[in-house]
């Protein structure tokens, strides 16, 4: 039995499954058990996403108001509450733990983790954004259609992008999941 589950490690596609897998379960007991309930990560992140978004909107011209550090939108509508599952703290670890379980140099990994996490913040950030303007010029139908659906599908586009960056440029690692000699 053991020496079943090492020779599937020694196989990529097996070892990168079950290394995502062995992550995901760690930092979702992590989060669950400690960081979710002691809610400082989730506060903080909200606080930076909502405040940027704030910032933004005014660029672009719109009287905002915030009533709370978890509600944001533009004069003339009811705004947008940002719950924990909408501040992007998941993706980032489903972002890491892509990174960290596939091959390549951690001295890249090092810089190219943190700099997918910033890279979807900004895009989090873009999304409240743009959820806040459609609020103000479309039906809530519209809206509550962008937020499950449109900006779902692009996220993890986004992220999918970013992992697949890592593996053609930076792991340099274009034939992984190929046969191999002496792997079925």
């Amino acid at each position: 039995m053991l020496s079943s589950i090492t020779s599937q490690l020694k196989k990529p596609l097996y070892r990168f499954l079950m290394v995502a897998v062995l992550f995901y379960v760690v930092w979702y007991c992590v989060y669950e058990f400690w960081l979710h309930p002691a809610s400082r990560l989730d506060s903080w992140v909200v606080s930076k996403t909502t405040g940027n978004t704030a910032t933004l909107l005014r660029w672009l011209g719109y009287s905002v108001f915030s009533k709370s550090e978890r509600l944001i939108g533009i004069d003339g509508t009811s705004g947008l509450w940002m719950g924990d599952n909408c501040d992007s703290i998941e993706l980032w670890a489903i972002f890491s733990g892509f990174i960290i379980a596939f091959p390549g140099n951690w001295k890249h990994k090092l810089w190219y983790i943190p700099m997918g996490v910033i890279l979807i913040f900004i895009l989090n950030v873009l999304r409240v954004t743009l959820l806040a303007i459609l609020q103000k010029n479309v039906s809530e139908k519209w809206l509550e259609f962008n937020h499950t659906y449109t900006f779902t599908i692009l996220v993890y586009a986004f992220i999918f992008g970013l992992w697949l960056f890592w593996v053609k440029k930076i792991a340099h690692i274009d034939n992984l999941f190929k046969k191999t000699e002496g792997h079925e």
